[in-house]
């Protein structure tokens, strides 16, 4: 089943990932997720994240970049419906083969938990 997908915009959408949600660490990313109140509109909602810690501005968007393709590629499929997921990009993220990313995006959507509700 395919899954509408949009994208977090607001600082308080990834707060609130960060803060009820919870995370899988990959080789080339780190996935937080969580799922949305009851209330909430369904699909799915991705938002991307590149510090300077992994490089400048080349770097960041190229990471991102291929941060959001992987996305594209396998949430709409795979993803449970409801939830939000931030990508965190990692310094390997930009060099780590195609392959590897996404070897470990479906390995962490594998692992996510049975659903619970969350707190706002």
């Amino acid at each position: 089943m395919l899954h509408t997908m949009t994208f977090l915009k607001r600082r308080d959408d990834f707060v609130a990932v960060a803060s009820f949600g919870r995370k899988s660490v990959g080789r080339g990313f780190i996935l937080q997720f969580r799922r949305r109140p009851g209330d909430s509109l369904p699909g799915i909602r991705i938002g991307f994240t590149a510090t300077k810690k992994i490089g400048g501005a080349v770097v960041r968007n190229r990471a991102k970049r291929r941060l959001r393709a992987l996305a594209r590629e396998i949430l709409p499929s795979h993803a449970p419906d409801g939830h939000d997921f931030v990508l965190i990009a990692r310094s390997t993220t930009p060099g780590l083969p195609y392959a590897i990313l996404r070897e470990d995006l479906l390995q962490a959507l594998d692992r996510l938990p049975s659903p619970t509700p969350n707190t706002p």
